[in-house]
Order: structure tokens, then sequence, then C-alpha cells
């Protein structure tokens, strides 16, 4: 097995575990049972490499080839259903632990696959269009935490705070840089990997956001929109929480 390769399994291994804990940690918190917990961790850990992959005319997708990314990530999102349910009665004690512990492996997911979904344009012959190189490392890194967002109901992380889909970018995009001037990967994706660590662990704790539009609502509490048929007319739409 040659340097790329080995790099990419450490990659893909990393990150399998990294996402696959992030999604079982979601799970938890909605409250699914341990074949939610388990189909989703498997889906936050695979789902990007999926989307990837069916981009570019992969087909069948590669994970269908490696069953041991899909084992190491149900098992995994097992062990952490089996700890937090040994521990349940102090979750809601250890919430706020819990969520930064989540956000350190999310983040190391994140970085894995941003720079590993680079790489693959570069073992795929497709380096020469740089924007599609970081477009395949963006959505192999942001793509499962996506699928895991939307099938746990809840607000997808990457368009609401801590800068999350600009982390992947810029470390893909440093990785494409790099990896265009040197032949060996360890170093471009060492760099990689740590620009987009450091910016979601510090986004995370400095609560760093893009900037958002916050409207206004009526003196009865509800929020004001507007009527996509008519954007000149104003309609009042009681305020709801996703997913309720």
């Amino acid at each position: 097995m040659e340097i790329p390769e080995i790099i990419l399994l450490i990659h893909e291994i990393v990150g399998t575990i990294s996402f696959a804990v992030s999604g079982a940690f979601v799970a938890i918190k909605v409250k699914f049972d341990i074949f939610g917990v388990l189909v989703i961790g498997c889906i936050t850990a695979v789902g990007g490499g999926i989307t990837r992959d069916m981009l570019i005319g992969a087909t069948p997708p590669a994970v269908f080839s490696k069953l041991y990314v899909v084992a190491i990530a149900a098992a995994t999102s097992l062990m952490v259903f089996i700890v937090a349910y040994i521990n349940r009665k102090k979750f809601d004690e250890f919430r706020e632990k819990i969520e930064h512990m989540n956000n350190v492996f999310d983040a190391f997911g994140l970085a894995t696959f941003s720079v590993a979904g680079t790489e693959i344009a570069f073992a795929s012959a497709l380096s020469d269009n740089a924007f599609l190189a970081i477009t395949l490392g963006v959505l192999t890194g942001c793509g499962g935490g996506v699928l895991r967002d939307i099938l746990t109901e809840t607000q997808p992380y990457i368009f609401k705070k801590h800068i999350y889909a600009i982390a992947s970018i810029s470390g893909a995009g440093i990785y494409y840089l790099l990896r265009l001037f040197s032949v060996e990967t360890l170093v471009p994706s060492l760099v990689g990997m740590s620009i987009i660590v450091v910016l979601r662990l510090l986004a995370a704790k400095y609560k760093w956001s893009l900037p958002k539009i916050k409207l206004n609502e009526g003196s009865n509490g509800k929020t004001i929109a507007f009527k996509p048929n008519n954007p000149e007319e104003n309609y009042i739409e009681p305020t709801q929480k996703f997913g309720e």
C-alpha cells in the first residue's frame, strides 16, 4: 500500500469514528432507540462519502465495497449508546460536557473527511478543477452531518452557526493548494486538518457565526413573514420550533 493510500485510510477510520460518535450523540439527545442511534451514527459517518461518489459518478459508492467502514461506524455508535445508557441518570447533568465532546469529535470528523474528499479529486484525476476538488471535500465533510440533522428533525448545523462550512472550505482549499505543489500528502493533510479543527473549536468556544437576519416579532409574539406569491402583502405566521 502506497503512502497516499495509507493517509486516506487513516482519514477514513478517524473520520468514521468521529462522525459516528457525533451522530450517535445527536440521536440520543432526540431520544431515538438503539436502532435509531446506530442508523444515525452510520449515516453521519458515510453519508458525505456517498454524496461525493454520486456526484462524480463513482457508483456504487465506495462504502458498499468497504464494509469495515460501516462496521466501525456501527460499533462506535453502539459503544456510545451503551455508555450513555449506563450513565443515563447523569446525562442531563453532564449535557454541557457532552455537547463539548460532540463538538470536538465533530471537528475532527469534519477535518479528516474534508481533506480526504479533496484528495479523492487527485486520486480520480479531477484535480485540474479546483472548484470541483474543494466541493468534493466540503460534501464529504458536511454531507453526513446534514443528513443527520434532517433525519433527526434538527435545523441543519451547517446553515446555522459556528462557521461550519467556512471551516471546511478553508481547510479543503488550503489542502488543495499545498497538494498541487507537493507529491506527498502528509504535510498538506496536517495543515488542512489543523485549520479546520482550530476554526471549529474556536468558533464553538467564542460563538462565532456568520451574519443572519433576525425578523422582528409582532406585539402578539408572532413572526412577521411574507407571502411567497405576493411579497408586498405581509401576513402573520405563528412562531414554531423546528420539528414540532
